[in-house]
């Protein structure tokens, strides 16, 4: 049992959970909208597709800072000696299995979109999250989640060109609330990432700007075209309330990041629905 909670705390379950639920979501929206069923086929391989993802990136994020961490953070599973560097490869091994195994039944586009996706996010890994480039495979994959899952559910991908603008500055938001939780171990292992480059008050100011200037701007879209009812505007209230509540507190800003993405997808929905 310790070995499966060390492999489960190796895929970083909490933002796991929430790229594949609001990837759900779209997918089901989307799915939906084009006259399909909800939650459908389609729907859960794109579903099983983004998990593997999240699988890979995870487990290799841990393989890769796996000498960092005995330094900067012993408990995680691998300097605590809870999992073998071995056992983080099977598991992208096994990853990588199931979102090309998901991805092939949805077609070549959607599988090629989805590789590129965590491909982008291996650079991370294993290269980019120690520079002052941090952010772009952020920006890259995150900006292809939306055109992956739309041709994952077969609709065209112009319906979703807004939420790849969206999304991928709102995931740069989040990369540095993320690394901002983890500033003091960066500098102590002299990371060169962005929040690093930037300092910590300046990074904490990016982030908030960035994330509520998305949650601003999409709002301003709906209400243009006259889909911006209550119950999204309250939503999308309670999300910049969250990002703005993280000023200051690392910790906080993550949580609140969390919070806006799960209400704005949710907004969103009703607004589109």
């Amino acid at each position: 049992m310790a070995r499966v909670l060390a492999a489960l705390r190796m895929v970083h379950p909490a933002p796991a959970i929430a790229v594949v639920g609001l990837s759900t979501v779209l997918a089901a929206i989307l799915s939906n909208e084009a006259g399909a069923p909800a939650f459908g086929g389609r729907v859960l391989l794109v579903a099983l597709g983004v998990l593997g993802s999240q699988i890979v990136t995870g487990v290799m994020n841990d393989w890769a800072d796996r000498e960092r961490d005995a330094v900067t953070q012993p408990s995680k599973p691998i300097p605590a000696g809870e999992a073998r560097p071995s056992t983080a490869l099977v598991l992208a091994v096994v990853g990588l299995a199931l979102q090309v195994t998901a991805s092939v039944p949805l077609g070549g586009l959607a599988l090629v979109l989805g590789l590129l996706a965590v491909g982008s996010a291996l650079a991370y890994d294993l290269w980019l999250s120690r520079t002052v480039a941090s952010f772009v495979p952020y920006l890259v994959s995150f900006g292809l989640l939306p055109p992956w899952i739309a041709a994952g559910v077969g609709v065209p991908l112009e319906r979703v060109v807004l939420a790849s603008l969206l999304v991928g500055p709102f995931a740069v938001a989040a990369h540095l609330a993320n690394t901002l939780k983890d500033f003091e171990g960066d500098a102590a292992v002299r990371s060169g990432n962005l929040a690093q480059r930037l300092g910590r008050s300046w990074a904490s100011v990016l982030a908030i700007a960035l994330a509520a200037g998305v949650g601003i701007g999409a709002g301003i879209g709906l209400a243009a075209a006259g889909r911006l009812g209550l119950p999204s505007l309250l939503l999308g209230a309670v999300g910049l309330l969250a990002i703005g509540q993280g000023f200051g507190s690392a910790p906080r800003l993550w949580a609140g990041m969390l919070v806006a993405a799960v209400t704005w997808t949710a907004a969103w929905a009703l607004a589109t629905g």
